[in-house]
Protein backbone atom coordinates (compact mmCIF):
# COMPACT_ATOMS: atom_id res chain seq x y z
CA UNK A 1 0.00 0.00 0.00
CA UNK A 2 1.34 3.26 -0.99
CA UNK A 3 3.05 5.72 1.96
CA UNK A 4 0.64 8.67 2.39
CA UNK A 5 1.27 11.24 4.66
CA UNK A 6 -0.74 12.91 7.74
CA UNK A 7 -0.66 16.66 6.22
CA UNK A 8 -1.47 15.03 3.33
CA UNK A 9 -4.71 13.42 4.37
CA UNK A 10 -5.41 16.62 6.47
CA UNK A 11 -5.02 18.59 3.55
CA UNK A 12 -7.43 16.34 1.42
CA UNK A 13 -10.21 17.08 4.24
CA UNK A 14 -9.71 20.75 3.91
CA UNK A 15 -9.88 22.00 7.39
CA UNK A 16 -10.21 25.81 6.23
CA UNK A 17 -14.08 24.38 5.27
CA UNK A 18 -15.05 23.27 8.71
CA UNK A 19 -15.23 26.61 10.17
CA UNK A 20 -19.07 26.92 8.44
CA UNK A 21 -20.44 23.85 10.07
CA UNK A 22 -18.92 24.55 13.48
CA UNK A 23 -19.94 28.11 13.60
CA UNK A 24 -23.10 26.28 12.56
CA UNK A 25 -23.56 24.14 15.43
CA UNK A 26 -22.31 26.67 18.47
CA UNK A 27 -25.33 28.47 17.31
CA UNK A 28 -27.27 25.70 18.09
CA UNK A 29 -25.72 25.37 21.22
CA UNK A 30 -25.59 28.74 22.48
CA UNK A 31 -29.94 28.83 21.14
CA UNK A 32 -30.88 25.64 23.25
CA UNK A 33 -30.00 27.57 26.73
CA UNK A 34 -27.81 24.99 28.11
CA UNK A 35 -24.45 25.06 29.99
CA UNK A 36 -21.43 24.83 27.75
CA UNK A 37 -19.04 24.37 30.39
CA UNK A 38 -21.44 21.43 32.32
CA UNK A 39 -21.61 19.99 28.45
CA UNK A 40 -18.28 20.29 26.74
CA UNK A 41 -17.43 16.80 25.62
CA UNK A 42 -21.02 16.30 24.29
CA UNK A 43 -20.06 19.73 22.76
CA UNK A 44 -16.45 18.57 21.72
CA UNK A 45 -17.75 15.46 20.23
CA UNK A 46 -20.26 17.65 17.93
CA UNK A 47 -17.14 20.14 16.75
CA UNK A 48 -15.70 16.73 15.90
CA UNK A 49 -18.57 15.47 14.45
CA UNK A 50 -19.73 18.98 11.97
CA UNK A 51 -16.02 19.78 11.04
CA UNK A 52 -13.58 17.28 10.38
CA UNK A 53 -16.00 14.15 10.36
CA UNK A 54 -19.15 15.19 8.22
CA UNK A 55 -17.94 18.12 6.35
CA UNK A 56 -14.15 16.18 5.94
CA UNK A 57 -15.98 13.68 4.55
CA UNK A 58 -17.72 15.61 2.07
CA UNK A 59 -14.66 17.21 1.11
CA UNK A 60 -12.52 13.98 0.59
CA UNK A 61 -15.66 12.54 -1.72
CA UNK A 62 -15.84 15.29 -3.25
CA UNK A 63 -12.21 15.32 -4.84
CA UNK A 64 -11.92 11.85 -5.28
CA UNK A 65 -15.29 12.61 -7.67
CA UNK A 66 -13.87 15.81 -8.62
CA UNK A 67 -10.66 14.48 -9.63
CA UNK A 68 -10.33 15.23 -13.84
CA UNK A 69 -11.91 18.63 -13.00
CA UNK A 70 -9.31 19.56 -10.24
CA UNK A 71 -6.78 18.54 -12.89
CA UNK A 72 -7.22 22.25 -14.76
CA UNK A 73 -8.46 24.11 -11.73
CA UNK A 74 -6.40 22.66 -8.74
CA UNK A 75 -3.64 20.71 -10.35
CA UNK A 76 -1.93 20.54 -6.83
CA UNK A 77 -4.36 18.85 -4.80
CA UNK A 78 -3.52 15.80 -3.02
CA UNK A 79 -5.41 13.43 -5.73
CA UNK A 80 -4.48 14.91 -9.34
CA UNK A 81 -1.12 15.78 -8.39
CA UNK A 82 -0.72 11.50 -7.25
CA UNK A 83 -0.14 12.82 -3.46
CA UNK A 84 -3.57 10.17 -2.64
CA UNK A 85 -2.70 7.36 -5.21
CA UNK A 86 -4.89 4.49 -6.46
CA UNK A 87 -8.52 4.99 -5.13
CA UNK A 88 -7.18 5.89 -1.54
CA UNK A 89 -9.12 9.22 -1.37
CA UNK A 90 -12.23 7.23 -2.00
CA UNK A 91 -11.45 4.63 1.23
CA UNK A 92 -10.37 7.62 3.29
CA UNK A 93 -14.20 9.38 2.61
CA UNK A 94 -15.76 5.72 2.90
CA UNK A 95 -14.13 5.56 6.33
CA UNK A 96 -14.51 8.32 7.06
CA UNK A 97 -18.26 8.27 6.20
CA UNK A 98 -18.92 5.13 9.37
CA UNK A 99 -16.85 6.69 11.62
CA UNK A 100 -19.31 9.84 11.49
CA UNK A 101 -22.30 7.71 11.77
CA UNK A 102 -20.56 5.90 14.76
CA UNK A 103 -19.71 9.34 16.77
CA UNK A 104 -23.26 10.45 15.65
CA UNK A 105 -24.88 7.01 17.21
CA UNK A 106 -23.28 8.26 20.41
CA UNK A 107 -24.87 11.46 20.26
CA UNK A 108 -28.71 10.31 20.62
CA UNK A 109 -31.04 9.28 17.55
CA UNK A 110 -31.96 12.94 16.49
CA UNK A 111 -27.87 13.79 15.77
CA UNK A 112 -27.87 10.56 13.92
CA UNK A 113 -30.55 11.14 12.04
CA UNK A 114 -29.31 14.52 10.89
CA UNK A 115 -25.62 13.06 10.20
CA UNK A 116 -27.57 10.63 7.74
CA UNK A 117 -29.01 13.25 6.37
CA UNK A 118 -25.95 15.80 5.59
CA UNK A 119 -23.47 12.23 4.51
CA UNK A 120 -26.05 11.45 2.06
CA UNK A 121 -26.13 15.18 0.58
CA UNK A 122 -22.38 14.88 0.92
CA UNK A 123 -22.21 11.88 -1.06
CA UNK A 124 -25.23 13.02 -3.78
CA UNK A 125 -23.28 16.36 -3.83
CA UNK A 126 -20.50 15.04 -5.87
CA UNK A 127 -21.22 10.93 -6.43
CA UNK A 128 -22.86 9.86 -10.06
CA UNK A 129 -25.86 9.07 -11.18
CA UNK A 130 -27.02 12.48 -8.81
CA UNK A 131 -23.67 14.51 -8.46
CA UNK A 132 -25.93 17.14 -7.32
CA UNK A 133 -23.31 19.67 -8.37
CA UNK A 134 -24.05 19.83 -11.87
CA UNK A 135 -26.90 21.87 -11.36
CA UNK A 136 -25.91 24.82 -9.48
CA UNK A 137 -28.89 25.02 -8.14
CA UNK A 138 -29.28 21.68 -6.62
CA UNK A 139 -25.34 21.27 -5.45
CA UNK A 140 -25.26 24.79 -3.82
CA UNK A 141 -28.18 24.22 -2.07
CA UNK A 142 -27.56 20.80 -0.63
CA UNK A 143 -23.91 22.39 0.36
CA UNK A 144 -25.89 25.48 2.04
CA UNK A 145 -28.46 23.41 4.17
CA UNK A 146 -25.62 21.08 5.04
CA UNK A 147 -23.31 24.16 6.29
CA UNK A 148 -25.84 25.80 8.01
CA UNK A 149 -29.11 24.41 8.87
CA UNK A 150 -27.74 20.70 9.90
CA UNK A 151 -25.23 21.41 12.16
CA UNK A 152 -27.62 24.34 13.61
CA UNK A 153 -30.31 21.70 14.54
CA UNK A 154 -27.56 19.16 15.78
CA UNK A 155 -26.11 21.59 18.11
CA UNK A 156 -29.81 21.57 19.82
CA UNK A 157 -30.69 18.02 19.41
CA UNK A 158 -27.51 16.77 21.30
CA UNK A 159 -27.72 19.18 24.37
CA UNK A 160 -31.82 18.51 24.87
CA UNK A 161 -32.29 15.23 22.75
CA UNK A 162 -35.79 17.20 21.31
CA UNK A 163 -36.79 18.63 18.25
CA UNK A 164 -35.47 22.21 18.57
CA UNK A 165 -38.08 25.36 19.13
CA UNK A 166 -40.21 26.19 15.49
CA UNK A 167 -38.03 29.33 15.73
CA UNK A 168 -34.82 28.02 15.61
CA UNK A 169 -35.95 25.80 12.55
CA UNK A 170 -37.18 28.63 11.09
CA UNK A 171 -33.78 30.96 11.38
CA UNK A 172 -31.96 27.56 10.40
CA UNK A 173 -33.49 27.68 7.41
CA UNK A 174 -33.57 31.41 6.36
CA UNK A 175 -29.80 31.19 6.69
CA UNK A 176 -29.36 28.06 5.13
CA UNK A 177 -30.75 29.93 2.08
CA UNK A 178 -28.91 32.46 2.14
CA UNK A 179 -25.89 30.60 2.62
CA UNK A 180 -26.30 29.69 -1.09
CA UNK A 181 -25.31 33.19 -2.49
CA UNK A 182 -21.99 32.11 -0.35
CA UNK A 183 -21.47 29.11 -2.07
CA UNK A 184 -22.27 30.74 -5.24
CA UNK A 185 -18.73 32.74 -4.77
CA UNK A 186 -17.22 29.81 -4.18
CA UNK A 187 -17.70 28.91 -7.46
CA UNK A 188 -16.14 31.46 -9.32
CA UNK A 189 -12.38 30.25 -9.37
CA UNK A 190 -13.74 27.11 -10.60
CA UNK A 191 -15.69 28.72 -13.60
CA UNK A 192 -13.61 27.63 -16.45
CA UNK A 193 -12.94 24.01 -15.13
CA UNK A 194 -16.65 23.89 -14.74
CA UNK A 195 -17.51 25.10 -18.11
CA UNK A 196 -15.12 22.76 -20.01
CA UNK A 197 -16.04 19.75 -17.56
CA UNK A 198 -20.09 20.41 -18.15
CA UNK A 199 -20.75 20.97 -14.41
CA UNK A 200 -23.46 24.03 -14.76
CA UNK A 201 -22.51 25.71 -11.53
CA UNK A 202 -24.37 29.31 -11.48
CA UNK A 203 -21.65 30.94 -12.55
CA UNK A 204 -21.77 28.86 -15.76
CA UNK A 205 -24.87 29.08 -16.35
CA UNK A 206 -25.69 32.47 -15.81
CA UNK A 207 -22.26 34.32 -16.60
CA UNK A 208 -20.04 35.98 -13.02
CA UNK A 209 -21.69 39.34 -12.79
CA UNK A 210 -25.04 37.93 -12.94
CA UNK A 211 -24.18 34.96 -10.46
CA UNK A 212 -22.84 37.91 -8.22
CA UNK A 213 -25.88 40.09 -8.33
CA UNK A 214 -27.86 36.87 -7.92
CA UNK A 215 -25.94 35.81 -4.64
CA UNK A 216 -25.62 39.46 -3.23
CA UNK A 217 -29.78 39.53 -3.39
CA UNK A 218 -30.17 35.88 -1.99
CA UNK A 219 -28.03 36.77 0.82
CA UNK A 220 -29.87 40.37 1.81
CA UNK A 221 -33.54 38.65 1.45
CA UNK A 222 -32.71 35.65 3.54
CA UNK A 223 -31.28 38.35 6.29
CA UNK A 224 -34.56 40.48 5.40
CA UNK A 225 -37.15 37.15 6.11
CA UNK A 226 -34.97 37.05 9.57
CA UNK A 227 -35.44 40.73 10.43
CA UNK A 228 -39.36 40.05 9.55
CA UNK A 229 -39.82 36.83 11.86
CA UNK A 230 -37.56 38.28 15.10
CA UNK A 231 -39.98 41.72 14.93
CA UNK A 232 -43.10 38.94 14.63
CA UNK A 233 -41.39 37.34 17.93
CA UNK A 234 -41.13 40.72 19.45
CA UNK A 235 -37.37 40.72 19.40
CA UNK A 236 -36.93 44.18 17.98
CA UNK A 237 -33.36 44.86 19.47
CA UNK A 238 -32.07 41.82 18.09
CA UNK A 239 -33.92 42.55 14.73
CA UNK A 240 -32.34 45.80 14.54
CA UNK A 241 -28.62 44.31 14.89
CA UNK A 242 -29.36 42.03 11.90
CA UNK A 243 -31.00 45.22 9.93
CA UNK A 244 -27.57 46.70 10.60
CA UNK A 245 -25.48 43.80 9.69
CA UNK A 246 -27.09 43.55 6.13
CA UNK A 247 -26.72 47.04 5.59
CA UNK A 248 -23.24 46.43 6.11
CA UNK A 249 -23.39 44.07 3.66
CA UNK A 250 -25.31 46.08 1.04
CA UNK A 251 -22.77 48.65 1.51
CA UNK A 252 -19.61 46.85 0.30
CA UNK A 253 -21.72 44.82 -2.81
CA UNK A 254 -21.19 47.61 -5.24
CA UNK A 255 -17.10 47.33 -4.83
CA UNK A 256 -17.65 43.36 -5.47
CA UNK A 257 -19.91 44.04 -8.47
CA UNK A 258 -17.39 45.82 -10.02
CA UNK A 259 -14.86 43.38 -10.36
CA UNK A 260 -16.51 39.95 -9.05
CA UNK A 261 -14.47 37.50 -10.09
CA UNK A 262 -11.25 39.25 -8.53
CA UNK A 263 -13.51 40.14 -5.54
CA UNK A 264 -15.51 37.50 -4.37
CA UNK A 265 -12.82 36.45 -1.88
CA UNK A 266 -12.77 39.86 -0.38
CA UNK A 267 -16.72 39.67 0.12
CA UNK A 268 -16.38 36.40 2.14
CA UNK A 269 -13.60 37.42 3.94
CA UNK A 270 -15.68 40.74 4.64
CA UNK A 271 -19.76 40.82 3.69
CA UNK A 272 -19.66 37.14 4.85
CA UNK A 273 -18.47 37.72 8.47
CA UNK A 274 -21.18 39.99 9.28
CA UNK A 275 -23.25 37.23 7.99
CA UNK A 276 -22.74 34.81 9.96
CA UNK A 277 -21.83 37.46 13.22
CA UNK A 278 -25.89 37.38 12.39
CA UNK A 279 -26.62 33.87 12.75
CA UNK A 280 -24.87 34.20 16.33
CA UNK A 281 -27.10 36.93 17.35
CA UNK A 282 -29.96 34.69 16.16
CA UNK A 283 -29.13 31.98 18.44
CA UNK A 284 -28.81 34.59 21.54
CA UNK A 285 -32.67 35.78 20.19
CA UNK A 286 -34.47 32.54 20.50
CA UNK A 287 -32.31 31.42 23.23
CA UNK A 288 -34.42 30.41 26.14
CA UNK A 289 -33.98 32.91 29.04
Amino acid sequence: MPHISVATAIELLKPVTWFAPVWALMCGVVSSGESILANWPIILAGVALAGPLVCGTSQAANDWFDRHVDKINEPNRPVPSGRMPGSSALYLALGWTGLSLLVAWSLGSWVLVAAVIGLALAWAYSAPPLRLKNNGWLGNFACAISYEGIPWFTGVTMLTAALPDPRILWLAAFYSVGTLGIMTFNDFKSAEGDRQMGIRSLPVQLGIPAAARLSCGIMLAAQAAVVVALVWWQLPWHALAIAGLSAGQAALAPRLLAAPEERAPWFNGTATLMFVSGMLVCAFAVRPS
